[in-house]
């Protein structure tokens, strides 16, 4: 680069419409699953005719990650990604994305050792106790409780009781 001249970048993200979004997604999700053909072995011994079909994998399967759909989607970092699910133009479609991926990690609660998936699952907001909120009916209600002294006022020692 020739001296006094700047490049100033822009970071921007990809321009989508919602149909082409959802094709993407999908596309991400059947990318992951890896590519593979099959070969064929005759068996022993060969009066049999028998073929065995092995599957080679031409591209191994990937776990499902947030930053692989952004990647795959074309953001150019994770800040943009997470910037346009909040308040992009098609954020609803990113969100329903992100939700396909955390459910790929509840499933995979189910394996062993399922840390890996735990530990996801909590940066994407899981909490082991569920979030105690009151019902939203009486959330905007207030209830006053004054205490009002009826009756003798209680003794504070033996000696000021009468029978």
């Amino acid at each position: 680069m020739p001296f006094g001249i700047s490049i100033i970048m822009k970071l921007t993200h990809p321009k989508f419409t919602a149909i082409g979004l959802n094709q993407l997604i999908d596309d991400y999700f059947i990318h992951i699953e890896g590519k593979y053909h099959l070969e064929e072995e005759l068996t022993q011994p060969k009066s049999t005719k028998k073929t065995i079909g092995t599957k080679i994998w031409d591209r191994p399967p990937e776990p499902a990650t947030i930053t692989g759909l952004a990647f795959f989607l074309g953001f150019s970092s994770r800040q943009l990604f997470d910037d346009y699910e909040t308040s992009g133009k098609h954020a609803h479609i990113l969100k329903r994305g992100q939700l396909r991926i955390e459910a790929e990690y509840e499933k995979k609660l189910h394996q062993q050792p399922a840390s890996g998936a735990i530990f996801a699952l909590r940066s994407m907001g899981w909490n082991e106790k569920p979030e105690e909120r009151p019902p939203s009916d009486l959330s905007s209600k207030t209830l006053k409780v004054k205490i009002l002294e009826t009756g003798p006022t209680p003794a504070s020692n033996e000696k000021e009781v009468s029978l």
